[in-house]
């Protein structure tokens, strides 16, 4: 086949079928231009019997379309179901795939064994993704507290959702530990720091504090990381990577100064302090609280 004629047949073929395509679906004629096409570097197999052009190889909206072509029962999970639902800037190095039956090998995807709730599968077009919570649990074992935090944060899900989803999927591994976590969530913190922040206040019995209270100074709306409503005390916590994001750094610092100029007062405290130094933590939380 000429390579002009083979241009213009495959070409027709995925701008009718593409741009992925499934062996099994097409014609004879059509199968006989994908193997020309492919021999001749046009398009790349991804998944058994899946093809698409070699320029979307590694497009990840292509690949994540290709597993629903390859198998329409397949489910998204892990850390291409949290950038589909509740994390869109989350780094992907592979798509994780949840199937029962035969599981191929393939670059760039991770398959499964295993099953997943109905009731825990969205669809996102015609791909079966997992829905925020089961997507974050599946992280934890990667990320740890970080991925309940993050989902919790986008407000994607609730903590109920997230033990929903763990009690759906009871053998799945490291169950325990995300229990655990769970455990930790239930004043709903926004990053590993203030997770470790509520688990030293109620270690040490510090009571009547309220996590990411919302606030409004100047018509503008705040949340405060922990507040001390009735000392009009603001707690503010610096997360392990707190300073590396300007944007963050310089709205902390206005919602201190709009807070102070609304009655609070703010202490901060590092997440280095929170590891290194509980004692100083508590013992400045405990003598403001006096103040008051």
């Amino acid at each position: 086949m000429p390579h002009m004629v083979l241009g213009v047949k495959i070409d027709t073929l995925l701008a009718a079928s593409g741009p992925v395509l499934r062996r099994a679906s097409l014609s004879p004629a059509q199968q006989r231009t994908l193997t020309s096409a492919h021999a001749a570097g046009r398009v790349v197999r991804l998944l058994p019997g899946t093809y698409v052009p070699r320029e979307l190889a590694d497009d990840f909206a292509t690949k994540v379309q290709a597993v629903a072509a390859w198998s329409p029962r397949a489910v998204i999970v892990g850390a291409a179901a949290s950038r589909m639902t509740f994390w869109p800037g989350l780094p992907v190095d592979a798509i994780d795939v949840a199937r029962m039956g035969r599981v191929p090998t393939a670059a760039g995807y991770r398959f499964w064994r295993r099953p997943i709730d109905p009731d825990h599968v969205v669809f996102a077009g015609d791909v079966r993704v997992a829905v925020p919570a089961l997507a974050a649990i599946d992280l934890v074992e990667r990320m740890g507290g970080d991925a309940i935090d993050a989902c919790l944060r986008s407000r994607r899900a609730r903590l109920a959702d997230l033990w929903a989803a763990v009690r759906a999927h009871p053998n799945r591994r490291g169950n325990v530990e995300i229990e655990r976590l769970l455990r930790d969530s239930r004043d709903k913190p926004w990053s590993a720091a203030e997770r470790r922040s509520h688990r030293l206040l109620r270690q040490h019995r510090i009571p009547g504090w309220k996590a990411n209270h919302e606030v409004r100074v100047a018509g503008r709306q705040y949340f405060i990381d922990i507040a001390f409503v009735h000392a009009r005390l603001a707690i503010e916590i610096d997360g392990r990577f707190h300073e590396d994001d300007h944007d963050v750094f310089e709205d902390d610092r206005l919602r201190q100064n709009a807070l102070v100029r609304a009655g609070w007062r703010v202490l901060r405290f590092t997440y280095a302090m929170l590891v290194n130094h509980p004692d100083y933590v508590v013992g400045v939380i405990r003598a403001a609280l006096a103040d008051a």
